[in-house]
């Protein structure tokens, strides 16, 4: 054999071992939709449990009443699995053929696998779904102002795992402030500006001095979880009035609050709510079809390329995880000027870790990563529903969920989850 044909035959291996990889990975969506029929088998028809469920689609104010739906358990879970085992079958059948079904299946799939829970968990009560979706949106607001921060500080190249460290600073911060000066306003501002500063120390550290990003990040969460507690023994409990600030107003939008389900969980908010509607869209549209954008997934997927045309890869890479923790601080504001009305010890819980799971399942994409972060407040509002209720689910489980759902997206179960190339990795200019 001659060298051209050794070539050429080690070329073909190559291509061949890359195509058998590309089908392996691909087989794991259809997989993953097995084994979550085969989990809805066990639970709404083994496990099946006996009475009906009561869906409450209507609120007060509502243009119109929307009926209860009443659905029996086990016939509700034998048609939600019969409906899985088809749309799996259509992904196993959609790989087999190397046709692509779009995003369609799994959200059909995702609703139809929560209606049967629902009406399996909920047998013999009501289950309020204004309520369920207010709560949702309502747990959401901190996680996605977070996860836009971790995809703006990380889609530059930093590794953001200070999020939690800029929720709890910007809470303290907006609640001392508030509480201050008495305007819920420059509350926020003041919390916006704690988060900037905290992720200014990160810049530093990670760009100007090349500490590795994951210590610093963790060292910075520690630190402002130990400080805010300190702070908060030594000045907010003798000086009550140091952290009872007022709470954002409710501002409903007319007519738009009456839509049913829908209108009271999105359009009677206060306005970080509301800025969260524009930051969101403003960030993907920033990100995707501007020149802002288009350097800052440049330094974070290929910085010497960057360099190379004359940008200004560690200036621009400080100040985009410098504006990523001004967005994070709205959602620390969030915490004591909207939701909780005070601040209290590590009040924010480990939800910054869980806006940074929303950032890997969502593929560092702000839609997604925002999407993603719904997930995870609809799984907590349905953890407070479900315990209301006196259902049989644990706590925990529905606690450790978004954890699970993460795992599983870094394994490649849910869609390919790819970092930005330069992610972690300090520029030396050449």
């Amino acid at each position: 054999m001659t060298a051209q044909q050794t070539t050429s035959a080690h070329g073909t291996t190559v291509e061949t071992v890359e195509l058998e990889r590309a089908v392996v990975k691909h087989w794991k969506a259809p997989i993953s939709y097995a084994v979550l029929t085969l989990v809805a088998l066990v639970l709404l028809v083994v496990l099946g449990r006996d009475g009906s469920a009561t869906l409450r689609l209507a609120s007060g104010g509502d243009f119109f009443a929307i009926p209860d739906a009443v659905l029996p358990a086990r016939a509700t879970g034998v048609v939600v699995v019969v409906l899985l085992a088809a749309l799996t079958a259509l992904s196993f059948w959609a790989v087999a053929t190397v046709r692509r079904l779009g995003a369609w299946l799994p959200i059909v799939f995702g609703v139809l696998f929560v209606v049967g829970f629902l009406t399996w968990a909920g047998a013999g009560s009501m289950i309020p779904i204004a309520g369920l979706l207010f709560a949702t949106v309502g747990l959401s607001v901190p996680l996605i102002f977070g996860a836009m921060g971790g995809v703006l500080s990380e889609r530059a190249g930093v590794v953001n795992i200070a999020i939690e460290a800029q929720l709890l600073g910007g809470a303290f911060t907006g609640a001392v402030v508030a509480s201050a000066t008495g305007s819920t306003i420059v509350g926020v501002v003041a919390a916006m500006l704690a988060s900037v500063l905290v992720s200014m120390v990160l810049a530093v550290f990670a760009i100007r001095y090349f500490v590795e990003q994951v210590i610093v990040g963790v060292v910075l969460n520690v630190l402002v979880a130990g400080l805010t507690n300190f702070l908060y023994s030594s000045l907010l409990t003798d000086n009550p009035a140091l952290n009872s600030p007022a709470r954002l107003p409710k501002l409903p939008i007319p007519v738009l609050e009456s839509i049913p389900l829908l209108g009271p969980a999105l359009f009677k908010q206060s306005i970080i709510v509301y800025a969260m509607y524009i930051i969101v869209p403003l960030i993907a549209w920033g990100l995707f079809k501007t020149t802002w954008g288009l350097r800052l997934r440049a330094i974070g997927e290929h910085p010497l390329a960057a360099d190379t045309v004359g940008i200004k890869v560690n200036r621009l890479r400080f100040w985009n995880v410098a504006l990523a923790g001004a967005v994070a601080g709205l959602g620390g504001a969030y915490f004591t000027l909207d939701s909780n009305g005070s601040f209290t010890r590590e009040m924010t819980a480990g939800l910054g870790y869980i806006a940074l799971a929303a950032v890997i399942f969502g593929q560092w994409h702000p839609v997604k990563a925002t999407a993603a972060a719904l997930l995870f407040g609809f799984a907590s509002a349905l953890q407070q529903t479900l315990g209301a209720i006196g259902s049989p689910v644990p706590s925990e489980f529905m606690l450790m969920l978004p954890y699970v759902i993460t795992l599983l997206a870094v394994a490649g179960f849910i869609g390919q989850s790819r970092a930005p190339a330069a992610s972690g990795k300090p520029y030396v200019k050449q």
